[in-house]
């Protein structure tokens, strides 16, 4: 759909070029309902079972069995077609037809691959229907003694010459091709014609002997019920021969594109196919079984003389004619249960029969020609699969995809020259039929999600006989023929897996979306009436990361232990950059990006911290990187920033903040594909943990979390902590069970000059420190520099650093100044090669021991 808006503009701009040449602009053919759906949909639903089999079926299931059969097959395409009516009338509909319909309904995962399947199994139609009409011609030479080389290589012959006068018909444009179709289906209408004629015109004594009487209580009744016969002789091998003749309802949508009102003659039209083509096959299945006996030895000794008593009882005696001989030997080579020709026998005049099969087959393959390459050029300008946007070129008036039909005409012809169909033909029923299915389920989904966008001007339809209609096609794929469901099935899987791996950026409005909606929206309404329980917990971060694509350190760490775990949202205060989205998804990051307009960063991070998440889902740790140049960076900017750590506790979130040795902020080498170490597998190496203090257990969760991803799967987690001797060991099972961690005295390596050395440029100077200053001065020098740091604060400090020796992050007091704050930090994470987490939870248990 990318590409509609260049196609319009570079079509209005090749017409302007037209009209100021002075050249007169040729429109696009649009067909209307009756010559480009419905007469299409019926001369693609007509085929050679029509005329060669249904007469077969009807002495093997009988009348009542043909009928319920007959309308098993309508049940399924009539749902579709209610399926497909709502589909096309929910909005415009381009050219494509059902992979158009499924995939701007279900989405490219799911369209993509039918769209393949579907246009290969319209080019095998192709290919099928030209071998009919190929194996026809071969039989008529064979009855005249013209054999041109054998009876294989006849069909091959016959059937290249035909797929070749197709495609020259198809490249002569859609006008020709509608043309071509018209006069097909004047034939049929005068081949129906001559049927029933003959019905009623009395039968003469050589047809009597071949099994047609005209019209007979006696035959219908005695046609009424079944008579199996042969390996093939059951309920579903009838149905399975019978429904290939159903499935060309679609051939209208196929050409969506070049109707002037899709909406509307869509469903008109094809419903109206529906309804004439079944109503064809009900009279002359009944006709036939009310004419035509089911067997009959065509010889004319076998009637009776007028005044016969011997032993003869069944419907032919009754008749004047004596069958039994053959019917007990089985040999009969008339009848409707022995002969194809049925048809030809009923009707006036018998040639037109063979005018009928020949006009049948050619227009179903003319159609399914046509169908392939217009469904295949909308799959390849959609771009989902690799190396096939060059089918998608148009050209002409009316855009014609010729690559597309090159591409066709030559798998057709592929499978003509083989000339032997019969594991391939079940195939193509299951390809409709799988085509079937995803339409159907395509309405029930797009219903049942309550989409606002949902909203079809055709209302006969309901979700329940989509439903019903989708399920009975995949059983109907299994029952007709299982290892070709099986085979369909493998393909639309590997094809579907192609799709949801690549995720082509394509924005449809599709059901799927609106079905997460829906499912993201009632989780999150059930979460919230939910209490918090230890063993559920999951550190939701709200990462502090400005523009995503500068720090990609920070949030390839966080993501590291929060994809497909918990919440991660990614608060940029400063800068409103769209990009970002897509960056996050280029590294595969599963994380929302929520910018906000702020003043500065404390104010920015309050109010995050307010208002992201939904419900349950909501961030309970800020995480943000270390500030490096705290040094030299405006005071008011480091104590904006040691604020932003005080109100984060004050608000009882945990706080993660990461060091790295050569920094987070990227923006001079600024590039996608960027490599950190949270992106590389870390091998057999150590995550070394310095717990100082019980804060709920989140600064063991987080590294236990970081183990559990592919990259550091191998790594050691160390845990340094502060206990008796006497009690460490009962301490290290403990854990251990729990966490499965290494647990290890720690040992003193703090350097307390670089600590001094770092803080020495805010201290301050000896006359402002003077302790019998009034309360005044002191509040005053407060205020101009709360971060200057007096000796009072210093020696303070100093008691605790001896103490503490760890990697959990200090709590910020008020009354400690930013400066003397930072320097703690900074003396506590620096000189390492390793990334340094300080983190400090919110005092909330969230390991699974402190609940028993």
């Amino acid at each position: 759909m990318g590409d509609s808006g260049t196609g319009s503009l570079s079509a209005i701009h090749e017409q302007n070029e037209e009209n100021s040449a002075g050249g007169k602009v040729k429109q696009p053919v649009r067909f209307g309902w009756i010559t480009g759906v419905m007469v299409r949909c019926m001369l693609n639903i007509w085929g050679v079972i029509l005329f060669l089999r249904l007469s077969w079926i009807t002495s093997q299931a009988g009348i009542i069995l043909t009928w319920v059969i007959i309308f098993m097959s309508v049940l399924v395409t009539s749902v579709t077609c209610l399926s497909v009516s709502a589909i096309s009338t929910n909005g415009k509909v381009s050219s494509g037809g059902a992979y158009f319909m499924i995939s701007r309904t279900l989405g490219p995962e799911m369209g993509g691959p039918i769209g393949v399947v579907f246009s290969f199994a319209n080019a095998l139609g192709c290919a099928l229907n030209t071998v009919g009409f190929a194996e026809t011609v071969r039989d008529l030479l064979i009855e005249y003694n013209s054999v041109m080389v054998d009876s294989i290589n006849d069909v091959r012959i016959i059937g290249t010459i035909t797929v070749t006068s197709l495609l020259l018909i198809s490249l002569a444009g859609m006008e020709w091709e509608s043309k071509t179709q018209i006069l097909f289906f004047l034939v049929l209408m005068v081949t129906f014609a001559n049927y029933f004629v003959g019905t009623v015109i009395p039968a003469t004594p050589e047809e009597q002997a071949m099994g047609f009487f005209n019209y007979r209580a006696d035959i219908f009744v005695e046609n009424l019920f079944p008579d199996w016969r042969g390996a093939e002789g059951n309920f579903f091998q009838m149905f399975a021969i019978f429904f290939p003749s159903a499935i060309g309802i679609l051939a209208g949508a196929n050409i969506s594109g070049d109707l002037r009102d899709p909406e509307t003659a869509i469903p008109k039209g094809t419903l109206m196919a529906i309804f004439g083509t079944t109503m064809s096959y009900l009279l002359i299945s009944v006709t036939a079984g009310a004419c035509v006996l089911r067997d009959a030895s065509g010889n004319l000794n076998d009637s009776l003389p007028l005044n016969y008593s011997g032993p003869c009882d069944d419907v032919a005696c009754k008749l004047g004619w004596n069958f039994t001989k053959c019917e007990q030997s089985q040999t009969c080579p008339f009848g409707m249960s022995n002969s194809f020709q049925v048809l030809s026998l009923v009707s006036a005049f018998g040639p037109l029969i063979t005018a009928g099969v020949f006009a049948a087959s050619l227009s179903s393959a003319l159609a399914f020609l046509v169908s392939a390459p217009k469904v295949f050029q909308c799959l390849c300008k959609d771009n989902i699969y690799p190396y096939i946007g060059f089918f998608g070129k148009g050209y002409g008036k009316n855009n014609e995809p010729l690559r597309a039909y090159i591409l066709c005409y030559l798998i057709a012809l592929a499978f003509i020259l083989i000339a032997q169909l019969n594991v391939i033909a079940p195939l193509i029923s299951n390809f409709f039929l799988c085509s079937y299915a995803l339409i159907n389920f395509s309405c029930f989904h797009a219903s049942i999600t309550n989409s606002p966008g949902w909203r079809p001007s055709f209302k006969y339809y309901s979700k329940w006989t989509a439903l019903f209609g989708s399920v009975i096609s995949v059983v109907l794929m299994f029952l007709l023929t299982w290892w070709a469901a099986l085979i369909t099935f493998g393909i639309i899987i590997f094809l579907f897996g192609y799709v949801t791996y690549k995720k082509p950026e394509v924005n449809w409005g599709s059901s799927v979306q609106a079905g997460t909606y829906n499912m993201a929206l009632s989780y999150s309404v059930s979460l919230a009436g939910v209490e918090d329980h230890v063993k559920n917990f999951r550190p939701q971060c709200l990462v502090l990361t400005g523009p995503p694509n500068l720090r990609p350190a920070l949030v390839d760490f966080v993501g590291s232990f929060t994809k497909n775990v918990s919440l991660m949202i990614c608060g940029d205060i400063l800068m409103d950059d769209d990009e970002s989205v897509k960056w996050l998804n280029c590294r595969k990051v599963r994380s929302f990006y929520t910018p906000f307009k702020g003043d500065n960063l404390r104010e920015g991070a309050r109010h995050l911290m307010q208002a992201s998440g939904l419900g349950k889902m909501k961030p309970n740790t800020l995480v943000l990187g270390f500030k490096t140049n705290w040094k030299e960076c405006p005071p008011g900017s480091v104590e904006d920033y040691v604020n932003t750590v005080y109100d984060t506790f004050d608000a009882n979130y945990g706080v993660c903040i990461l060091r790295m040795m050569d920094g987070l902020d990227v923006t001079e080498e600024l590039q996608c594909e960027g490599v950190y170490v949270w992106s590389t597998k870390q091998g057999k190496k150590t995550i070394d943990v310095y717990w100082i203090s019980d804060d709920g257990g989140l600064t063991l969760l987080v590294p236990y979390l970081l183990t559990r991803r592919k990259r550091w799967r191998k790594s050691k987690v160390r845990v340094f902590i502060i206990g008796q001797q006497q009690t460490m060991e009962e301490e290290r099972k403990e854990y251990i069970i729990h966490i499965h961690f290494q647990l290890l005295i720690y040992h003193n390596f703090f350097i307390l000059k670089r600590f001094e050395d770092s803080v020495a440029a805010f201290r301050l100077r000896e006359g402002q420190q003077q302790g019998d200053g009034s309360v005044q001065q002191q509040q005053q020098q407060r205020t101009e520099g709360p971060w200057k740091i007096s000796d009072k604060q210093m020696d303070a400090l100093r008691l605790k650093v001896r103490v503490c020796y760890y990697l959990s992050l200090p709590v910020p007091q008020s009354d400690c100044p930013s400066s003397l704050y930072m320097a703690w930090l900074d003396t506590l994470s620096c000189g390492l090669h390793c990334p340094v987490l300080l983190i400090r939870g919110n005092q909330q248990n969230v390991l699974t021991f402190y609940c028993q």
